[in-house]
């Protein structure tokens, strides 16, 4: 290959690796008193992409994990940038919200234990960078359902970036794009797993012959259609919309391979003429409540959902006894853009209305803004889901407030704010060729 033809081509390499504990861990995703694996169910990997165009080149690595907090996600990017010699903007980390896997917070050997199985996959990756061409597309899929019932908003896209070999054409790599937590297994399982998605991920590889990687979309208010539990858990409480299945994990897998299946040959791959990756930071800000306000929450979090927020009600009085009226978040807004698509990502758990109101704003279906992006920060709800309060909004902070660095939602008008942000800094080549 000439060096001409190299150097106006993208390249990529890539790895997997296998980053399944060894040994019993405590796990987070569940609020339960007793959080300790007892085995693994389905191996947990990462798998590492580079990418490089010209003098461009950006790192997006897929975990099987919840989601780092943002101090562990900016140290294994910084370590990875480092490598790669690149800055820790044009590394992406992005998290398939698995409730089935170790806490990091908590499990430090097994955090180091991940980080160097994913720096050792970088290593792999640059050894095979070779050219490639492709293509974004979109199919339509049946996966998630919206936890608050009446409400019919879902984004059931299934993105699908088809990269081929340059030279043979040969599929080389399926990165997809889906929107449903992934907590198919519920509170009474205690095995590690990577849930739907890794169950997915072996099907493709087996019919395509190919790598595969997933992500996460704006899944904050989106349960997987099928379950699997001796329970009745609370967001797959209504048998119409949901199903409980010995096979659910498959039946999700199934759904979307069906899907990719039925568009697949029809997307056409090209060579890529843009890559860009990088980040842009806004602060938000979060009231800290009244104590009276707090400790009607605490209590309607006891009653409805059985969560004990006693720590959590200490640490409102504590700042409030500080004099701390309010906590600001500053939201790394983080984009991957080649060819004609592109991922956005922040660290929260969005609601998929952001996904669905950031392409409306762009128009562009090829635009997709997602969570679990470095880190996982809690739930960040729209106007509506704030009005409405509950699990998403509040009671999920008394368990989580210790890892999200304030104790209360971010304020109400911070949803469009986010959206906003989000479309007015997409990359420049992308808006030009919208065709509105």
């Amino acid at each position: 290959m000439n060096k001409f033809y190299k150097q106006n081509m993208a390249l990529l390499g890539f790895s997997e690796v296998d980053i399944t504990p060894a040994f019993p861990v405590e796990t987070i995703g569940f609020g339960r008193a007793d959080n300790v694996s007892r085995g693994v169910l389905h191996p947990l990997s990462a798998q590492i992409s580079i990418w490089e165009l010209n003098r461009t080149k950006g790192c997006l690595v897929a975990i099987d994990h919840i989601g780092f907090s943002k101090e562990h996600g900016n140290q294994l990017r910084q370590d990875i940038s480092q490598i790669l010699s690149i800055p820790k903007d044009k590394v992406m980390l992005c998290f398939s919200h698995t409730h089935s896997a170790p806490n990091d917070s908590t499990e430090t050997e097994y955090f180091r234990f991940l980080c160097r199985q994913v720096k050792n996959g970088v290593l792999q990756a640059i050894k095979n960078m070779s050219p490639v061409t492709a293509a974004w597309g979109n199919t339509y899929g049946d996966i998630g359902v919206n936890r608050r019932a009446g409400s019919n908003q879902l984004d059931n896209r299934i993105g699908i970036l088809k990269v081929n070999e340059a030279d043979s054409g040969k599929l080389r790599l399926l990165l997809l794009r889906v929107t449903a937590h992934a907590n198919v297994l519920k509170e009474d399982n205690y095995l590690i797993s990577a849930d739907y998605f890794g169950i997915t991920r072996d099907l493709l590889k087996c019919k395509y012959g190919c790598d595969v990687m997933l992500v996460q979309g704006a899944s904050g208010n989106i349960a997987p259609k099928y379950f699997k539990s001796n329970l009745i858990p609370v967001d797959a409480d209504d048998p119409a919309r949901f199903c409980n299945s010995e096979t659910a994990l498959e039946d999700m897998a199934f759904e979307i391979y069906r899907r990719v299946e039925c568009v697949l040959n029809d997307i056409k791959t090209r060579r890529v003429r843009q890559l860009e990756m990088y980040s842009v930071y806004q602060e938000f800000r979060a009231d800290v409540p009244s104590y009276g306000r707090a400790s009607l929450i605490e209590e309607e979090a006891k009653e409805k959902a059985g969560i004990d927020g006693t720590a959590w009600l200490s640490e409102v009085q504590r700042l409030l006894d500080n004099g701390v009226r309010a906590q600001v978040e500053t939201i790394e807004i983080q984009y991957f853009a080649i060819g004609n698509g592109c991922l956005c990502g922040v660290a929260n758990e969005i609601m998929c209305e952001f996904a669905l109101r950031a392409k409306e704003w762009i128009h562009n279906d090829f635009f997709y803004l997602g969570g679990y992006t470095n880190g996982c920060t809690g739930y960040f709800p729209t106007e509506e889901e704030y009005d409405m309060g509950g699990y998403e909004v509040y009671w999920s902070m008394l368990l989580y407030y210790i890892y999200h660095e304030r104790v209360f939602p971010l304020n109400r008008n911070c949803a469009s704010l986010l959206i906003e942000e989000a479309v007015k800094n997409a990359p420049t080549f992308f808006k030009e060729n919208i065709q509105v």
